[in-house]
C-alpha cells in the first residue's frame, strides 16, 4: 500500500464529471477517480474546512464514530475491476468495511485518516504526470483554492 494525499476535486469538461485527484506520497504517480457531485460537493467542504448548517452524511458518520468510541485507522483503495474503483475502511478494533471511494475520502478528511491505495491500483490506474506538466498540477491547486462546494450544482441541505 501506497500513502495517498488529496490534490483536490474539479469538474471535467465537457460532461461535468467531477474527478478527485489523489497524489502517491513520496511517488509521482497520481489517482484520478471520477466521482458524484454529491461526493464531490462533501470533499470540497472537509478540504476547505467549511461546515455545513446541518451536517452532511459523512459528518454524520464522523459523528456517530466519535459518539460510539470507534477509530477510523485508514482507508484504502484495494481494487479497480471493470472501471470501478474499490476501498475499504479499516477500524482499530481489526474490522474492515467496503466503502466507495469517494465516501471513505470524504471521511478520511474529516477524521484525519491517511489514505492509502494498492500497488494494483496505482500500476493499473495511476499516471505519471512529466515535470513539464507539473506547471499544469499548480494550476490545479490554484483552481482549487478558487472553487466552492457550490460550483458542483448540490444542495448541502
Amino acid at each position: 500500500m501506497n500513502q495517498l494525499d488529496v490534490v483536490g476535486v474539479r469538474v471535467e469538461m465537457p460532461n461535468n464529471q467531477p474527478i478527485v485527484l489523489l497524489r502517491e506520497v513520496g511517488g509521482d504517480r497520481y489517482l484520478p477517480i471520477w466521482i458524484g457531485p454529491g461526493e464531490a460537493t462533501a470533499i470540497a467542504f472537509a478540504q476547505q474546512g467549511m461546515t455545513p448548517a446541518r451536517p452532511l452524511t459523512h459528518d454524520l458518520f464522523k459523528n456517530v464514530l466519535e459518539a460510539v468510541g470507534q477509530q477510523l485507522d485508514a482507508v484504502r483503495i484495494t481494487d479497480l475491476r471493470d472501471g470501478v474503483f474499490y476501498a475499504e475502511l479499516v477500524f482499530a478494533s481489526g474490522v474492515e468495511v467496503s466503502a466507495r471511494p469517494s465516501d471513505a475520502i470524504a471521511l478520511a478528511l474529516r477524521v484525519g485518516t491517511p489514505i492509502y491505495g494498492s500497488d494494483a491500483v496505482l500500476d493499473d490506474a495511476g499516471i505519471i504526470i512529466p515535470d513539464e506538466q507539473e506547471d499544469e498540477v499548480e494550476r490545479f491547486r490554484e483552481f482549487l483554492d478558487q472553487i466552492s462546494p457550490e460550483d458542483f450544482g448540490t444542495s448541502s441541505q
